[in-house]
């Protein structure tokens, strides 16, 4: 089977698909692998550590695609990318399916296998080939990080021969993946950190990094099949809001963390608790997309500062901060799913849609979009 990485063609984006150790693996199962030149330069790794893993460098993206079996990338692919694509192929990459609903349509059309990073079920099994999870926790690491240089004080309680600084005050709203790693590195840098969410059953999780978990009364809430908080009412997040607005005027730094799959985020920090924050207050808006944002005022990409001096980041890609690991973990990410499905004797990917996995993750198959929760999400379009 030969596998093509291309490089990554988005703006700014300096994470990569598959590091060289993971080709060295993959090489040693009985693939051919061809990578685009200058495939991991933006994380500082030369051709050379790829053909010494057992790679060819191809020229150009069509150079490197040409006569590929399957095609490994990080990020979606633009319609032209999509094009160059041949029938049978199989594709594999992040694709924000739910509102790239045409380029989903185009690969159908094309007859291209897609594979959708996002789709990978969340259970046990699959938890090694979970991008959004292993992303979402460098992206709860970097917001911190980002929130701390920001921020015009330090995080830990200091005593000083000039006096004691106390400690600065940090709330992370949602407990997911990357609240928990914001709470756990917010923490280490010695806050004092309070979190929220929307599902009680993670109140032990918040407390075990250290964290008081703040308690909200908004009626029935609870967690999908798959691990995320449910969708709430407007009544519950109005009643959300009220209770957070006091913790928010007394806290330094905010991470807002609730980002919805599939969904435009909700608003959960209007314009009246960003008022109600100190001058030199930090606000990072993890759920920061070209869909909106947790927080009033949030621009994609942009940091600003309101009019009462509260500082909101609003970058939609914070695993891109600490790109070398970033691509390290979804590396592993796509080569654990690679290892699942691989047959051995045939010595290529095998698409075994009896298995929830692979069911789960493929979107286009046959010549028609296959998952079931797109088609009926397209089908209200």
């Amino acid at each position: 089977m030969k596998i093509a990485v291309p490089r990554e063609t988005k703006a700014d984006e300096p994470r990569i698909p598959l590091i060289p150790g993971d080709v060295g693996k993959l090489v040693k199962m009985g693939a051919e692998v061809v990578v685009e030149a200058g495939v991991g330069a933006t994380v500082g790794l030369a051709d050379s550590e790829y053909t010494d893993a057992g790679a060819t460098v191809g020229g150009d993206y069509a150079a490197t695609i040409q006569g590929a079996d399957m095609v490994l990338r990080l990020n979606t692919p633009n319609a032209d990318e999509i094009a160059g694509l041949t029938a049978g192929m199989i594709h594999v990459s992040h694709l924000d399916p739910f509102f790239n609903q045409p380029l989903v349509e185009q690969m159908a059309h094309g007859n291209v296998k897609t594979i959708c990073m996002e789709l990978i079920p969340r259970t046990t099994l699959a938890q090694k080939m979970d991008a959004l999870s292993s992303q979402a926790s460098l992206a709860g690491y970097a917001a911190v990080v980002l929130a701390a240089d920001r921020l015009s004080k330090g995080f830990p309680m200091m005593m000083t021969p000039a006096g004691t600084l106390s400690p600065s005050r940090a709330f992370i709203v949602g407990a997911g993946v990357a609240g928990l790693q914001a709470i756990a590195t917010a923490k280490r840098m010695g806050a004092r950190v309070e979190a929220f969410d929307t599902r009680p059953v993670v109140a032990e999780q918040v407390q075990s990094l250290g964290a008081k978990f703040v308690k909200i009364d908004i009626g029935d809430t609870g967690q999908t099949e798959g691990g995320y908080a449910k969708q709430l009412t407007p009544e519950q997040i109005a009643m959300q809001q009220k209770g957070m607005a006091k913790i928010c005027a007394y806290s330094d730094v905010i991470v807002s963390t609730a980002k919805v799959f599939g969904r435009k985020p909700p608003l959960i920090i209007t314009e009246e608790m960003v008022a109600g924050m100190s001058a030199g207050s930090v606000i990072v808006d993890m759920a920061a997309s070209e869909h909106g944002g947790n927080v009033a005022g949030t621009k994609l990409n942009e940091e600003i500062v309101t009019d009462n001096g509260v500082h909101i980041v609003g970058y939609d890609n914070l695993p891109g901060t600490v790109a070398l690991h970033a691509s390290q973990m979804y590396s592993s990410n796509l080569m654990n799913f690679i290892q699942h499905f691989w047959d051995e004797e045939a010595k290529e990917l095998k698409l075994d849609t009896e298995d929830e996995i692979m069911a789960g993750a493929l979107v286009t198959n046959d010549g028609a979009v296959t998952s079931e929760m797109l088609q009926k999400a397209y089908a209200g379009n």
